[in-house]
């Protein structure tokens, strides 16, 4: 089943979410290999595509998990946890309708 992992950033922590951001992209390219992934990305703190130092408030990550412990898991083991970028993680069942 696809879970919602929504993460929402500690503000001012842009440099500590650049500096976490390979290892966070890592974990998701395996995400991806395993065709587990379903979409991810930033939530930009302003209406452009390139927030620049703006940064961002979160992140969305929709993905496969055998269980919503597991994807709970997946989200509590996120180098933007370790980092401090996130203040808090919310994981929710996710059911994909379209396209």
């Amino acid at each position: 089943m696809f879970y919602a992992l929504i993460g929402e950033d500690v503000p001012g922590t842009l440099d500590k979410r650049l500096a976490a951001r390979g290892e966070h992209l890592a974990r998701l390219q395996q995400l991806r290999d395993q065709g587990r992934l379903l979409l991810a990305g930033p939530f930009p703190a302003v209406d452009s595509n390139d927030p620049g130092p703006a940064g961002f408030t979160g992140s969305l990550i929709v993905a496969e998990f055998a269980s919503l412990a597991d994807a709970q898991a997946f989200a509590d083991s996120d180098p933007y946890v370790a980092a401090g970028v996130y203040a808090k993680v919310t994981v929710k069942p996710f059911k994909k309708v379209l396209p």
